[in-house]
Protein backbone atom coordinates (compact mmCIF):
# COMPACT_ATOMS: atom_id res chain seq x y z
CA UNK A 1 0.00 0.00 0.00
CA UNK A 2 2.74 2.40 1.05
CA UNK A 3 4.27 1.59 -2.24
CA UNK A 4 1.21 1.88 -4.22
CA UNK A 5 0.83 5.36 -2.48
CA UNK A 6 4.37 6.56 -3.58
CA UNK A 7 4.21 5.57 -7.09
CA UNK A 8 0.72 8.08 -7.19
CA UNK A 9 2.97 10.82 -5.16
CA UNK A 10 5.40 10.37 -7.48
CA UNK A 11 3.44 10.26 -10.97
CA UNK A 12 1.07 13.02 -9.58
CA UNK A 13 4.32 15.23 -8.72
CA UNK A 14 6.05 15.40 -12.34
CA UNK A 15 2.88 17.16 -13.13
CA UNK A 16 2.90 19.28 -10.50
CA UNK A 17 6.16 20.68 -11.72
CA UNK A 18 4.31 22.49 -14.15
CA UNK A 19 2.41 25.57 -12.91
CA UNK A 20 -1.24 25.33 -14.02
CA UNK A 21 -1.63 27.58 -17.53
CA UNK A 22 -3.41 30.83 -16.93
CA UNK A 23 -2.74 30.74 -13.20
CA UNK A 24 -2.44 34.11 -13.65
CA UNK A 25 -5.65 35.18 -15.23
CA UNK A 26 -7.96 34.58 -12.27
CA UNK A 27 -7.59 37.98 -11.07
CA UNK A 28 -9.55 39.49 -7.21
CA UNK A 29 -10.62 42.27 -9.48
CA UNK A 30 -12.58 40.32 -11.74
CA UNK A 31 -14.24 37.94 -9.42
CA UNK A 32 -15.50 41.21 -7.38
CA UNK A 33 -17.27 42.17 -10.68
CA UNK A 34 -18.69 38.86 -11.06
CA UNK A 35 -19.73 38.63 -7.65
CA UNK A 36 -20.95 41.94 -7.46
CA UNK A 37 -23.63 40.49 -9.69
CA UNK A 38 -24.53 37.15 -8.79
CA UNK A 39 -24.89 38.31 -5.34
CA UNK A 40 -26.35 41.59 -6.27
CA UNK A 41 -29.66 42.68 -4.75
CA UNK A 42 -30.96 42.50 -7.98
CA UNK A 43 -30.42 38.44 -8.21
CA UNK A 44 -32.41 38.54 -5.13
CA UNK A 45 -30.84 35.33 -3.16
CA UNK A 46 -30.91 32.75 -6.13
CA UNK A 47 -33.88 31.35 -4.85
CA UNK A 48 -34.68 27.69 -6.84
CA UNK A 49 -37.27 28.26 -8.63
CA UNK A 50 -37.60 31.92 -9.11
CA UNK A 51 -36.75 33.97 -12.19
CA UNK A 52 -33.45 35.31 -10.61
CA UNK A 53 -32.27 32.15 -9.96
CA UNK A 54 -33.26 31.05 -13.51
CA UNK A 55 -30.98 34.09 -14.45
CA UNK A 56 -28.16 33.21 -12.23
CA UNK A 57 -28.36 29.62 -14.50
CA UNK A 58 -27.91 31.50 -17.84
CA UNK A 59 -25.54 33.70 -17.00
CA UNK A 60 -23.40 31.09 -16.54
CA UNK A 61 -24.29 29.16 -19.03
CA UNK A 62 -23.61 32.76 -21.22
CA UNK A 63 -20.00 32.44 -19.70
CA UNK A 64 -19.33 29.01 -20.36
CA UNK A 65 -20.66 29.07 -23.81
CA UNK A 66 -18.26 32.91 -24.53
CA UNK A 67 -15.13 31.02 -23.45
CA UNK A 68 -15.60 28.19 -26.10
CA UNK A 69 -16.16 25.46 -23.82
CA UNK A 70 -18.39 22.27 -25.04
CA UNK A 71 -21.50 21.92 -23.06
CA UNK A 72 -21.52 18.72 -20.87
CA UNK A 73 -25.38 18.79 -19.42
CA UNK A 74 -26.25 15.85 -22.04
CA UNK A 75 -26.72 16.07 -25.85
CA UNK A 76 -24.30 18.90 -26.38
CA UNK A 77 -26.30 20.86 -23.93
CA UNK A 78 -24.73 23.16 -21.18
CA UNK A 79 -27.84 22.41 -18.90
CA UNK A 80 -28.07 19.29 -16.81
CA UNK A 81 -32.11 18.87 -16.54
CA UNK A 82 -34.16 17.08 -13.53
CA UNK A 83 -36.92 17.21 -11.81
CA UNK A 84 -38.21 18.26 -8.31
CA UNK A 85 -41.14 17.41 -6.91
CA UNK A 86 -43.13 19.95 -4.51
CA UNK A 87 -45.70 18.37 -2.31
CA UNK A 88 -48.71 19.50 0.00
CA UNK A 89 -50.28 18.37 2.76
CA UNK A 90 -54.35 17.38 1.29
CA UNK A 91 -57.13 16.33 3.37
CA UNK A 92 -57.69 12.66 4.39
CA UNK A 93 -54.78 11.34 5.95
CA UNK A 94 -55.04 8.76 8.79
CA UNK A 95 -53.57 6.48 10.92
CA UNK A 96 -55.68 4.10 13.28
CA UNK A 97 -54.10 1.24 15.23
CA UNK A 98 -56.32 -1.29 15.79
CA UNK A 99 -56.37 -3.44 19.23
CA UNK A 100 -57.91 -6.20 21.40
CA UNK A 101 -59.57 -2.63 23.64
CA UNK A 102 -60.87 -1.17 20.32
CA UNK A 103 -59.25 1.20 17.60
CA UNK A 104 -57.36 4.45 18.26
CA UNK A 105 -57.36 7.42 15.55
CA UNK A 106 -53.92 9.19 15.38
CA UNK A 107 -54.36 13.30 14.61
CA UNK A 108 -52.77 14.00 11.95
CA UNK A 109 -49.85 16.95 12.65
CA UNK A 110 -50.12 15.90 16.27
CA UNK A 111 -49.77 12.00 16.56
CA UNK A 112 -48.27 11.84 13.17
CA UNK A 113 -47.60 13.23 9.62
CA UNK A 114 -46.99 11.74 6.14
CA UNK A 115 -43.43 12.15 5.23
CA UNK A 116 -42.85 14.40 2.11
CA UNK A 117 -41.65 12.10 -0.04
CA UNK A 118 -44.46 9.61 0.69
CA UNK A 119 -47.06 9.16 -2.27
CA UNK A 120 -50.62 8.77 -1.49
CA UNK A 121 -51.89 5.73 -0.65
CA UNK A 122 -53.66 3.32 1.88
CA UNK A 123 -52.81 0.06 3.14
CA UNK A 124 -53.73 -2.45 6.67
CA UNK A 125 -51.74 -4.33 7.70
CA UNK A 126 -50.01 -5.82 10.93
CA UNK A 127 -47.17 -3.22 12.24
CA UNK A 128 -43.30 -4.94 12.77
CA UNK A 129 -40.84 -3.24 14.16
CA UNK A 130 -37.62 -3.03 12.61
CA UNK A 131 -35.03 -1.40 14.55
CA UNK A 132 -33.23 1.20 12.35
CA UNK A 133 -34.17 -0.32 9.35
CA UNK A 134 -30.86 0.11 7.49
CA UNK A 135 -29.29 -2.03 5.26
CA UNK A 136 -25.39 -1.23 5.47
CA UNK A 137 -23.52 -5.06 4.49
CA UNK A 138 -20.71 -3.57 3.75
CA UNK A 139 -20.44 -2.30 7.35
CA UNK A 140 -21.65 -5.83 9.02
CA UNK A 141 -25.31 -4.07 9.32
CA UNK A 142 -28.62 -5.06 7.79
CA UNK A 143 -31.90 -4.95 9.75
CA UNK A 144 -33.52 -6.93 6.85
CA UNK A 145 -31.10 -10.05 7.01
CA UNK A 146 -32.94 -11.83 9.95
CA UNK A 147 -36.21 -9.96 9.94
CA UNK A 148 -39.42 -10.25 7.84
CA UNK A 149 -41.52 -7.61 7.49
CA UNK A 150 -43.16 -8.63 4.02
CA UNK A 151 -46.74 -7.67 3.79
CA UNK A 152 -46.72 -5.38 6.56
CA UNK A 153 -45.99 -1.95 8.08
CA UNK A 154 -43.01 -1.43 9.13
CA UNK A 155 -42.20 0.63 12.04
CA UNK A 156 -38.37 2.15 11.76
CA UNK A 157 -36.24 4.38 14.15
CA UNK A 158 -35.21 7.76 12.93
CA UNK A 159 -31.58 8.48 12.39
CA UNK A 160 -28.41 5.11 13.60
CA UNK A 161 -26.93 3.44 15.86
CA UNK A 162 -24.59 5.01 18.59
CA UNK A 163 -25.12 8.48 16.28
CA UNK A 164 -23.08 10.34 18.65
CA UNK A 165 -20.70 8.19 19.28
CA UNK A 166 -17.54 8.89 17.40
CA UNK A 167 -16.05 4.87 17.43
CA UNK A 168 -19.67 4.59 16.05
CA UNK A 169 -19.79 1.92 13.12
CA UNK A 170 -21.41 4.18 10.49
CA UNK A 171 -19.94 7.83 10.25
CA UNK A 172 -18.83 8.43 13.61
CA UNK A 173 -19.69 11.86 14.93
CA UNK A 174 -20.83 12.04 11.18
CA UNK A 175 -24.72 11.06 10.37
CA UNK A 176 -24.17 9.07 7.59
CA UNK A 177 -26.04 8.43 4.71
CA UNK A 178 -28.04 5.00 5.78
CA UNK A 179 -29.92 7.68 8.82
CA UNK A 180 -31.62 9.40 5.53
CA UNK A 181 -35.58 8.28 6.04
CA UNK A 182 -35.92 8.36 1.99
CA UNK A 183 -33.17 5.09 1.78
CA UNK A 184 -34.75 3.70 4.69
CA UNK A 185 -38.09 3.32 3.09
CA UNK A 186 -36.80 2.10 -0.23
CA UNK A 187 -35.15 -0.32 1.70
CA UNK A 188 -37.95 -1.16 3.60
CA UNK A 189 -40.12 -1.44 0.14
CA UNK A 190 -37.59 -3.73 -1.15
CA UNK A 191 -37.74 -6.13 2.06
CA UNK A 192 -41.99 -6.21 0.98
CA UNK A 193 -43.07 -3.60 3.34
CA UNK A 194 -46.44 -2.53 2.18
CA UNK A 195 -45.79 0.94 4.27
CA UNK A 196 -43.35 2.61 6.92
CA UNK A 197 -43.86 4.45 10.11
CA UNK A 198 -40.72 6.05 11.44
CA UNK A 199 -40.50 7.45 15.32
CA UNK A 200 -38.00 9.42 16.35
CA UNK A 201 -36.89 8.79 20.35
CA UNK A 202 -35.13 11.53 20.99
CA UNK A 203 -38.18 13.71 20.37
CA UNK A 204 -38.97 12.59 23.95
CA UNK A 205 -36.02 14.16 25.56
CA UNK A 206 -38.74 17.34 25.90
CA UNK A 207 -38.94 18.63 21.71
CA UNK A 208 -42.56 18.65 20.55
CA UNK A 209 -43.78 16.39 17.90
CA UNK A 210 -46.90 18.65 17.66
CA UNK A 211 -44.37 21.75 16.57
CA UNK A 212 -41.97 19.21 14.55
CA UNK A 213 -45.09 18.43 12.69
CA UNK A 214 -46.30 22.06 12.37
CA UNK A 215 -42.94 23.05 10.72
CA UNK A 216 -42.88 19.94 8.26
CA UNK A 217 -45.66 20.79 7.29
CA UNK A 218 -46.27 24.72 7.63
CA UNK A 219 -49.80 25.89 7.49
CA UNK A 220 -48.37 29.07 5.44
CA UNK A 221 -46.44 27.34 2.49
CA UNK A 222 -42.93 28.12 3.56
CA UNK A 223 -39.97 30.45 2.26
CA UNK A 224 -37.97 28.21 1.89
CA UNK A 225 -39.87 25.19 0.41
CA UNK A 226 -38.94 21.89 0.38
CA UNK A 227 -38.69 19.60 -2.88
CA UNK A 228 -37.96 15.91 -3.22
CA UNK A 229 -35.76 14.82 -6.31
CA UNK A 230 -38.24 13.31 -8.65
CA UNK A 231 -35.72 10.64 -9.37
CA UNK A 232 -36.00 9.09 -5.80
CA UNK A 233 -39.45 10.09 -5.10
CA UNK A 234 -41.01 8.01 -8.27
CA UNK A 235 -39.37 5.13 -6.22
CA UNK A 236 -41.77 5.05 -3.90
CA UNK A 237 -44.41 3.37 -3.76
CA UNK A 238 -45.83 2.70 -0.43
CA UNK A 239 -47.72 5.12 2.33
CA UNK A 240 -44.57 6.77 4.62
CA UNK A 241 -45.12 8.67 8.02
CA UNK A 242 -43.95 9.67 11.22
CA UNK A 243 -45.36 9.30 14.01
CA UNK A 244 -44.95 10.30 17.66
CA UNK A 245 -42.85 8.73 20.58
CA UNK A 246 -45.81 8.64 22.31
CA UNK A 247 -47.82 7.20 19.73
CA UNK A 248 -44.89 4.35 19.71
CA UNK A 249 -44.93 3.97 22.83
CA UNK A 250 -48.72 2.67 23.04
CA UNK A 251 -48.08 0.33 20.43
CA UNK A 252 -45.33 -1.23 22.01
CA UNK A 253 -47.49 -1.40 25.59
CA UNK A 254 -50.29 -2.62 24.00
CA UNK A 255 -48.36 -5.62 22.50
CA UNK A 256 -46.24 -6.15 25.94
CA UNK A 257 -43.36 -5.17 24.47
CA UNK A 258 -40.96 -2.41 26.01
CA UNK A 259 -40.20 0.66 23.54
CA UNK A 260 -36.94 1.55 25.62
CA UNK A 261 -35.70 -2.06 25.62
CA UNK A 262 -36.68 -2.42 21.90
CA UNK A 263 -34.51 0.96 21.24
CA UNK A 264 -31.60 -0.37 23.24
CA UNK A 265 -31.40 -3.86 21.53
CA UNK A 266 -31.50 -1.75 17.91
CA UNK A 267 -28.68 -0.02 18.86
CA UNK A 268 -26.25 -2.85 20.25
CA UNK A 269 -27.45 -5.14 17.04
CA UNK A 270 -29.76 -5.43 13.75
CA UNK A 271 -33.08 -6.57 14.18
CA UNK A 272 -33.63 -10.06 14.27
CA UNK A 273 -37.43 -11.65 13.75
CA UNK A 274 -39.45 -8.66 13.97
CA UNK A 275 -41.56 -7.36 17.38
CA UNK A 276 -45.32 -7.53 16.08
CA UNK A 277 -47.38 -4.25 17.33
CA UNK A 278 -50.46 -5.29 16.58
CA UNK A 279 -52.28 -3.86 13.10
CA UNK A 280 -52.96 -0.05 11.51
CA UNK A 281 -53.81 1.46 8.99
CA UNK A 282 -52.29 3.77 7.76
CA UNK A 283 -53.40 6.73 4.92
CA UNK A 284 -51.76 9.13 3.34
CA UNK A 285 -52.36 12.08 1.03
CA UNK A 286 -50.18 14.45 -0.57
CA UNK A 287 -50.49 16.43 -3.27
CA UNK A 288 -47.30 17.03 -5.93
CA UNK A 289 -46.27 19.50 -8.00
CA UNK A 290 -43.15 18.75 -10.95
CA UNK A 291 -40.69 21.86 -10.63
CA UNK A 292 -38.25 21.73 -13.56
CA UNK A 293 -35.04 22.39 -12.41
CA UNK A 294 -31.02 22.49 -13.92
CA UNK A 295 -27.75 22.20 -13.48
CA UNK A 296 -25.05 24.15 -15.43
CA UNK A 297 -22.07 22.14 -17.25
CA UNK A 298 -19.42 22.58 -19.54
CA UNK A 299 -16.23 20.96 -20.53
CA UNK A 300 -12.69 21.15 -22.09
CA UNK A 301 -12.13 17.73 -23.56
CA UNK A 302 -8.77 15.84 -22.89
CA UNK A 303 -6.02 15.76 -25.02
CA UNK A 304 -4.53 12.46 -24.34
CA UNK A 305 -6.39 9.69 -26.57
CA UNK A 306 -6.90 7.25 -23.60
CA UNK A 307 -7.27 9.37 -20.56
CA UNK A 308 -9.30 12.14 -22.02
CA UNK A 309 -12.71 9.82 -21.27
CA UNK A 310 -11.72 10.18 -17.97
CA UNK A 311 -13.01 13.59 -15.96
CA UNK A 312 -11.97 15.81 -12.92
CA UNK A 313 -14.67 17.28 -11.95
CA UNK A 314 -14.52 21.17 -10.62
CA UNK A 315 -18.11 22.72 -8.95
CA UNK A 316 -20.20 24.88 -6.71
CA UNK A 317 -23.49 25.37 -6.79
CA UNK A 318 -25.20 29.09 -7.26
CA UNK A 319 -28.91 28.68 -5.51
CA UNK A 320 -29.32 30.46 -2.09
CA UNK A 321 -32.23 31.74 0.15
CA UNK A 322 -33.63 34.31 -1.66
CA UNK A 323 -35.44 37.39 -0.62
CA UNK A 324 -38.54 37.72 2.12
CA UNK A 325 -40.56 40.86 2.86
CA UNK A 326 -37.56 43.01 1.83
CA UNK A 327 -35.21 41.46 3.17
CA UNK A 328 -32.77 39.56 0.64
CA UNK A 329 -30.44 36.77 1.33
CA UNK A 330 -27.60 37.47 -1.16
CA UNK A 331 -25.33 34.41 -0.94
CA UNK A 332 -22.38 36.34 -1.50
CA UNK A 333 -19.71 33.82 -0.05
CA UNK A 334 -22.31 31.25 0.24
CA UNK A 335 -21.85 29.89 -2.59
CA UNK A 336 -21.43 32.71 -5.34
CA UNK A 337 -17.55 33.29 -4.13
CA UNK A 338 -17.89 29.07 -5.49
CA UNK A 339 -19.24 30.10 -8.52
CA UNK A 340 -17.31 32.89 -9.41
CA UNK A 341 -14.28 31.14 -8.77
CA UNK A 342 -15.71 28.28 -11.09
CA UNK A 343 -16.20 30.87 -13.85
CA UNK A 344 -12.56 31.69 -13.37
CA UNK A 345 -11.11 29.06 -13.31
CA UNK A 346 -13.16 27.84 -16.56
CA UNK A 347 -11.59 30.61 -18.13
CA UNK A 348 -7.70 30.12 -17.09
CA UNK A 349 -8.45 26.99 -18.59
CA UNK A 350 -9.78 27.89 -22.21
CA UNK A 351 -7.36 30.80 -22.33
CA UNK A 352 -4.52 28.15 -22.09
CA UNK A 353 -6.75 25.85 -24.71
CA UNK A 354 -6.41 28.32 -27.13
CA UNK A 355 -2.74 28.33 -26.74
CA UNK A 356 -2.06 24.39 -27.53
CA UNK A 357 -2.35 23.59 -23.42
CA UNK A 358 -4.94 20.96 -22.87
CA UNK A 359 -4.75 18.92 -19.66
CA UNK A 360 -4.41 15.32 -20.67
CA UNK A 361 -7.91 14.43 -18.58
CA UNK A 362 -11.04 16.02 -19.35
CA UNK A 363 -11.88 18.96 -16.85
CA UNK A 364 -15.39 19.64 -15.97
CA UNK A 365 -17.18 22.67 -14.77
CA UNK A 366 -20.49 22.36 -12.92
CA UNK A 367 -22.50 24.96 -10.72
CA UNK A 368 -25.24 22.58 -9.34
CA UNK A 369 -28.66 24.14 -9.07
CA UNK A 370 -30.78 23.70 -5.74
CA UNK A 371 -27.71 22.57 -3.31
CA UNK A 372 -30.02 24.25 0.03
CA UNK A 373 -33.12 22.92 -0.92
CA UNK A 374 -34.33 20.67 1.36
CA UNK A 375 -35.76 17.56 1.41
CA UNK A 376 -32.64 16.03 1.31
CA UNK A 377 -30.21 18.71 0.09
CA UNK A 378 -27.65 18.76 -2.25
CA UNK A 379 -30.32 18.35 -5.24
CA UNK A 380 -28.37 19.04 -8.46
CA UNK A 381 -25.68 16.67 -7.56
CA UNK A 382 -27.44 14.17 -6.13
CA UNK A 383 -29.99 13.98 -9.76
CA UNK A 384 -26.27 14.32 -11.60
CA UNK A 385 -25.12 10.75 -10.10
CA UNK A 386 -28.00 9.34 -10.55
CA UNK A 387 -28.89 9.89 -14.54
CA UNK A 388 -25.34 8.67 -15.09
CA UNK A 389 -24.18 12.07 -16.46
CA UNK A 390 -21.30 11.47 -16.82
CA UNK A 391 -19.76 7.72 -15.76
CA UNK A 392 -18.43 7.55 -11.84
CA UNK A 393 -15.69 5.12 -13.10
CA UNK A 394 -14.81 7.41 -15.47
CA UNK A 395 -14.51 10.35 -12.64
CA UNK A 396 -11.24 10.82 -11.44
CA UNK A 397 -12.07 12.89 -8.96
CA UNK A 398 -14.40 16.33 -7.67
CA UNK A 399 -13.39 19.17 -6.26
CA UNK A 400 -16.09 21.27 -4.88
CA UNK A 401 -15.83 25.18 -4.02
CA UNK A 402 -18.70 26.27 -1.32
CA UNK A 403 -17.94 29.11 0.55
CA UNK A 404 -14.44 30.38 -0.14
CA UNK A 405 -14.59 33.95 0.23
CA UNK A 406 -14.28 34.72 4.11
CA UNK A 407 -12.60 33.29 7.14
CA UNK A 408 -14.23 31.12 9.40
CA UNK A 409 -15.52 32.71 12.39
CA UNK A 410 -17.04 31.17 15.05
CA UNK A 411 -18.94 33.47 18.20
CA UNK A 412 -19.40 32.54 21.70
CA UNK A 413 -22.63 32.10 21.84
CA UNK A 414 -23.11 30.92 18.80
CA UNK A 415 -26.00 28.58 18.85
CA UNK A 416 -26.94 25.59 17.20
CA UNK A 417 -25.70 27.05 13.79
CA UNK A 418 -22.27 26.55 14.97
CA UNK A 419 -22.51 22.77 16.65
CA UNK A 420 -19.14 21.03 17.10
CA UNK A 421 -17.37 24.31 16.20
CA UNK A 422 -14.30 25.54 18.40
CA UNK A 423 -14.45 29.41 18.82
CA UNK A 424 -12.50 30.88 16.53
CA UNK A 425 -11.75 34.45 15.04
CA UNK A 426 -11.81 35.67 11.68
CA UNK A 427 -8.09 36.55 12.11
CA UNK A 428 -6.89 33.04 13.10
CA UNK A 429 -8.04 31.37 10.35
CA UNK A 430 -7.02 34.57 7.99
CA UNK A 431 -4.74 32.10 5.69
CA UNK A 432 -6.41 29.00 6.52
CA UNK A 433 -8.82 27.07 3.94
CA UNK A 434 -11.00 23.64 5.55
CA UNK A 435 -9.94 20.44 3.57
CA UNK A 436 -12.73 18.14 3.70
CA UNK A 437 -13.73 14.43 2.69
CA UNK A 438 -9.40 14.23 2.85
CA UNK A 439 -9.76 10.89 5.29
CA UNK A 440 -11.48 9.35 2.14
CA UNK A 441 -8.56 9.36 -0.06
CA UNK A 442 -5.01 10.00 0.84
CA UNK A 443 -3.88 10.35 -2.35
CA UNK A 444 -6.15 12.85 -3.26
CA UNK A 445 -5.41 15.09 -0.05
CA UNK A 446 -1.49 14.27 -0.74
CA UNK A 447 -2.40 16.24 -4.22
CA UNK A 448 -4.15 19.05 -2.62
CA UNK A 449 -0.59 19.71 -0.36
CA UNK A 450 1.25 19.66 -2.92
CA UNK A 451 -0.62 22.44 -5.10
CA UNK A 452 -0.85 24.40 -1.99
CA UNK A 453 2.87 24.52 -1.30
CA UNK A 454 2.12 27.44 -4.02
CA UNK A 455 -0.36 29.97 -2.70
CA UNK A 456 0.25 30.76 1.36
CA UNK A 457 -2.36 28.80 2.63
CA UNK A 458 -2.77 26.12 5.32
CA UNK A 459 -5.05 22.76 4.44
CA UNK A 460 -6.93 22.06 7.79
CA UNK A 461 -7.75 18.92 7.75
CA UNK A 462 -9.87 18.66 10.78
CA UNK A 463 -13.88 18.18 10.41
CA UNK A 464 -14.32 15.30 8.16
CA UNK A 465 -15.62 13.80 11.87
CA UNK A 466 -17.29 16.72 13.54
CA UNK A 467 -20.78 17.09 14.91
CA UNK A 468 -20.75 20.11 12.52
CA UNK A 469 -21.71 17.37 9.74
CA UNK A 470 -20.07 20.03 7.62
CA UNK A 471 -18.75 17.03 5.57
CA UNK A 472 -22.07 16.13 4.13
CA UNK A 473 -23.43 19.53 3.67
CA UNK A 474 -22.40 20.61 -0.03
CA UNK A 475 -21.85 18.40 -3.12
CA UNK A 476 -18.92 16.97 -2.54
CA UNK A 477 -20.81 14.62 -0.68
CA UNK A 478 -22.78 12.23 -3.41
CA UNK A 479 -19.81 11.43 -4.67
CA UNK A 480 -18.30 10.07 -1.71
CA UNK A 481 -20.83 8.15 -1.45
CA UNK A 482 -20.59 6.52 -4.48
CA UNK A 483 -16.72 5.99 -4.25
CA UNK A 484 -15.43 8.77 -5.67
CA UNK A 485 -12.75 10.86 -4.46
CA UNK A 486 -13.99 14.36 -3.70
CA UNK A 487 -12.63 17.07 -1.64
CA UNK A 488 -14.77 20.67 -0.74
CA UNK A 489 -12.73 23.26 -0.10
CA UNK A 490 -14.43 25.54 2.50
CA UNK A 491 -12.97 28.68 3.84
CA UNK A 492 -15.37 28.42 6.84
CA UNK A 493 -19.08 29.46 9.09
CA UNK A 494 -19.23 32.80 9.67
CA UNK A 495 -21.41 34.99 11.99
CA UNK A 496 -23.45 36.34 8.44
CA UNK A 497 -23.67 32.98 7.07
CA UNK A 498 -27.61 32.30 6.10
CA UNK A 499 -27.98 35.81 7.03
CA UNK A 500 -28.65 39.05 4.83
CA UNK A 501 -25.53 40.22 5.96
CA UNK A 502 -23.30 37.66 3.17
CA UNK A 503 -23.09 40.35 1.19
CA UNK A 504 -20.44 41.16 -1.85
CA UNK A 505 -18.55 44.03 0.03
CA UNK A 506 -17.72 41.61 3.22
CA UNK A 507 -15.75 39.18 0.88
CA UNK A 508 -12.24 38.55 1.07
CA UNK A 509 -11.33 39.19 -2.36
CA UNK A 510 -7.15 38.46 -2.05
CA UNK A 511 -8.08 35.44 -0.21
CA UNK A 512 -10.93 34.13 -2.91
CA UNK A 513 -7.79 34.75 -5.47
CA UNK A 514 -5.43 32.60 -3.87
CA UNK A 515 -8.04 29.95 -2.90
CA UNK A 516 -9.43 29.59 -6.91
CA UNK A 517 -5.50 29.43 -8.00
CA UNK A 518 -4.96 26.78 -5.55
CA UNK A 519 -8.04 24.86 -6.83
CA UNK A 520 -6.79 25.99 -10.50
CA UNK A 521 -3.33 24.33 -10.13
CA UNK A 522 -4.78 20.87 -8.27
CA UNK A 523 -7.30 20.12 -10.94
CA UNK A 524 -4.61 20.99 -13.44
CA UNK A 525 -1.79 18.68 -11.53
CA UNK A 526 -5.30 15.70 -11.22
CA UNK A 527 -6.07 16.61 -15.00
CA UNK A 528 -2.24 15.85 -15.83
CA UNK A 529 -1.05 12.76 -13.42
CA UNK A 530 -0.09 9.49 -14.97
CA UNK A 531 -2.48 7.59 -12.18
CA UNK A 532 -5.98 8.79 -10.43
CA UNK A 533 -5.83 9.25 -6.58
CA UNK A 534 -7.55 6.38 -5.16
CA UNK A 535 -10.38 5.41 -3.09
CA UNK A 536 -10.82 4.69 0.64
CA UNK A 537 -13.74 2.36 1.44
CA UNK A 538 -14.07 3.14 5.15
CA UNK A 539 -15.26 5.45 7.57
CA UNK A 540 -13.78 8.18 8.81
CA UNK A 541 -10.94 8.06 11.41
CA UNK A 542 -11.49 9.45 14.84
CA UNK A 543 -10.01 12.59 15.54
Amino acid sequence: MRIAFFLFVFALGAGAQQRAPGSDTILRDQLKADLYFLAGDSMRGRLTGSPEYQLAAEWIESRFSRLGLKGAGGAGSFFHRFDLIRSSLAGGNALTLHGADGHRAGRVLEDFHPMIFSPSGEVRAAVAFAGYGIRAEALGWNDYARSNVRGSIALILDSEPAVDDPAGRFDGAVTSEYANPLRKVLWAQEAGARGVLIVNPRLARGLSFVNVSRAYWPAKPAHLERYTLATYANRIHIPAAQISPALARHLFDAATAGFDAAIEQAQAQPAAQPVLLGEATLKTSVERTIVEDRSVAAMIEGSDPQLKSEAVILSAHHDHNGAVDGQIFNGADDNGSGVVALVEIAEAYALAAAQGQRPRRSVLFISWGSEERCCGPLLGSWAWIEDGAWPLDKTAAVINMDMIGRSEEVPEGGGSRFNGLAVQTAASNANNVNLLGHSFSPDLSAAADAAGRHFDLALLKRYDNNKSNLLRRSDQWPFLQRGVPALFFHTGLHPDYHTVFDRPERIDYPKLERVARLVHQLSWDLANSASRPRYVPRKMPLP
